[in-house]
């Protein structure tokens, strides 16, 4: 199995086992993001185009881009618009230009309404063909019609200088003559400015720039909008959830291997046994705790860092695992055998493959099941047992922990003479008959008290 397969089956384990407290983030982060957008008003967009005819490189394109949001043009939409605390640099986060195919210049304008988003861009786009039309003198100010007026009077003085050539005669003397060839001599050069001033003159190679008509009405809020601001916050609580979950599975420190476990108490593995998966039952002494409380509230009473239990064989294959331990346990000790069965204390698991142990085992070895906590580990004095047995499941519990437990007999007087893991499986729903006796919850034996002395 590829490791993209792993991560996907592991987050789709995350969402299953922990649905409940996903869906309570959820619903938080719609809630922030619902605060988040009463923060912040609704804003509309619009836009107004300008095309400018004629041939534009790309460069002079994004020039008028940036004489469209300058602070010429948006002083002068300020003063259009004569809103109280509204000025050209205010206006300047709220106007954008760019140049779009086709030479032409798309002019957006935001604001809290539709309809002044729409004014200021059609302001916006209109000053900015009127500031631009007076800077390349297509304008009927004086001072911007001042090529026209200079050309007229190039032609007026190119016939005055016709004029004074008739007047000077055909020609018969060497003066006129002079006089004639220097008239003509000026007529020309003039023609030739009167040429160069409309090769120069912006106006008689590109036309007048032209409003493509008035912006149209947003209909929709400018993004992010309230719904977008929900959906983020909680696709984020949900994203930020999912890998606090990766990321502490990553860290956890809790032993899973055999090896592991082995080496953490300091004994051998004397076997593994099956305990059909159910939810676990609530605890008479934990029932009214507030913390237990919470935990089943958001659904984390249950692993979800562990693989899905497996299908078993039916109650009798299952029993067969506990008589081999039993008689391994046998083996390993002399009669009579009295052994202590440490149980950690919250491995609900452990603690059921225990009864099942104590049950089968009837009397040989004798079993006496204490629980024991293992953020302060006590185990009962040594009377006359021949060791202790611990039960716990795998990746329930970290190095530093079972070794508390380890020390805990061994201060008790109490030798680690095995280590028994309990796996959930999941049992077929046909059950073989002649084990009714099996089948009953067996009864723990008596001096469960962990924190007992000898007895």
């Amino acid at each position: 199995m590829s490791d993209d397969t792993i991560r996907l089956v592991t987050i789709g384990r995350i969402i299953r086992r922990r649905r409940r407290l996903l869906t309570i983030l959820v619903v938080v982060g719609a809630l922030v993001g619902y605060g988040t957008s009463l923060l912040f008003p609704p804003r509309y967009t619009t836009s107004a185009s300008v095309l400018l005819p004629g041939a534009w490189e790309e460069r002079e394109l994004v020039t008028q881009a940036e004489i469209a949001t300058s602070s010429v043009v948006l002083d002068r939409v300020a003063a259009t618009l004569d809103r109280p605390g509204v000025s050209g640099s205010e206006l300047r986060d709220r106007v954008s230009a760019k140049a779009a195919d086709g030479n032409i210049i798309k002019i957006s304008g935001t604001a809290d309404t539709p309809e002044r988003a729409q004014r200021l861009s059609d302001q916006v786009a209109q000053q900015f063909v009127t500031f631009a039309a007076q800077i390349t003198g297509d304008s009927t100010d004086p001072e911007a019609a001042a090529p026209e007026a200079l050309r007229q009077m190039v032609v007026q003085t190119s016939r005055r200088i016709t004029e004074l050539a008739d007047e000077a005669g055909p020609g018969q003397t060497v003066e006129s003559v002079q006089t004639r060839t220097e008239l003509s001599k000026l007529r020309t050069a003039l023609q030739e400015a009167i040429n160069k001033l409309d090769q120069t003159d912006p106006a008689a190679t590109q036309a007048n720039m032209v409003v493509m008509g008035p912006a149209a009405r947003p209909a929709g809020e400018a993004p992010p909008t309230r719904i977008q601001l929900i959906v983020a916050g909680a696709l984020l609580f949900f994203l930020l959830a999912v890998i606090g979950h990766l990321t502490a599975a990553r860290m956890s420190r809790r032993l899973r291997t055999e090896p592991e476990i082995a080496a953490a108490l300091g004994s051998t593995l004397l076997g593994t046994v099956d305990v059909p998966g159910e939810r676990p039952a609530h605890r008479p002494e934990s029932h009214g705790s507030p913390r237990a409380r919470i935990r089943r509230l958001l659904g984390v009473d249950v692993r979800w860092d562990v693989p899905a239990p497996q299908t078993s064989g039916d109650e009798a294959s299952r029993q067969i695992r506990y008589r081999r331990v039993c008689a391994r346990v046998r083996d390993r000790l002399p009669a009579p055998r009295r052994l202590l069965m440490v149980v950690p204390d919250g491995d609900e698991i452990a603690r059921r493959a225990a009864g099942q142990l104590v049950a089968e085992a009837e009397s040989d070895p004798l079993l006496r099941v204490v629980e024991v906590s293992v953020s302060r580990p006590m185990v009962p004095d040594r009377d006359n047992e021949s060791g202790a047995l611990v039960v716990l499941s795998a990746g329930s519990w970290t190095a530093g922990e079972l070794a508390g437990i380890a020390d805990a007999c061994a201060d008790a007087k109490h030798e680690v003479v095995g280590i028994i893991l309990a796996g959930t499986v999941w049992a077929r729903p046909t059950r073989s008959v002649g084990h009714s006796r099996h089948a009953a919850t067996p009864v723990l034996a008596a001096g469960d008290d962990a924190t007992g002395g000898s007895q």
